[in-house]
């Protein structure tokens, strides 16, 4: 499960849920209020991911609402997160942080739990930057925030989106565990 770190790198950034920690929400269950709250808008949820939702929410008017249930269900499932093994693994001096999915606050309050806050010098979420993974821009601010290079940041995550994500920002990537997951 180990990941080298290769010479050429300035800076890692690490995805926080399915590779240091395991946030406890229950998606199905997040999705069904989603879902409640995109009918209640004339928006048929049919098919749609939590994901997806919420970018049908935003364009109908009601994103503020999907983002702060999911933002809610987040925070309380950082509060009961789990540890993963890779975040025993973390020994490199270089500058580190995390780039998630997940509302900012719900990654500083998995970290706190988890005793990893002190270490990271940077922490993006979904909520920190305008766009959200696997736009480049969340692992872009990042990688600024340690004060490396795009081409010179290692990004290791546990999903094919966090492999788009560095793609698209030009940087190194590397899967935790054995390859991707999906969303």
């Amino acid at each position: 499960m180990t990941v080298i770190v290769p010479d050429d790198v300035d800076a890692v950034v690490y995805d926080l849920d399915g590779t240091l920690v395991r946030l406890t929400v229950d998606w199905r269950a997040v999705e069904s209020k989603i879902a409640a709250i995109l009918r209640d808008a004339d928006v048929d949820p049919s098919g749609l991911d939590a994901w997806t939702m919420l970018d049908a929410a935003e364009d109908a008017g009601v994103g503020n609402d999907v983002e702060s249930l999911i933002a809610a269900a987040e925070r309380d499932g950082a509060r009961d997160a789990r540890r993963l093994p890779f975040a025993d693994e973390i020994e490199t001096e270089l500058p580190i942080g995390v780039c998630s999915l997940n509302c900012e606050e719900s990654c500083h309050i998995a970290l706190e739990k988890h005793d990893l806050a002190e270490r990271m010098e940077s922490v993006v979420g979904r909520d920190s930057v305008p766009e959200r993974k696997p736009a480049p821009e969340p692992l872009l601010a990042a990688a600024e925030e340690l004060g490396a290079a795009p081409e010179r940041t290692l990004f290791v995550g546990d999903s094919a989106g966090d492999e788009e994500a560095a793609e698209r920002a030009g940087t190194q990537f590397a899967y935790v565990g054995d390859g991707p997951t999906s969303y």
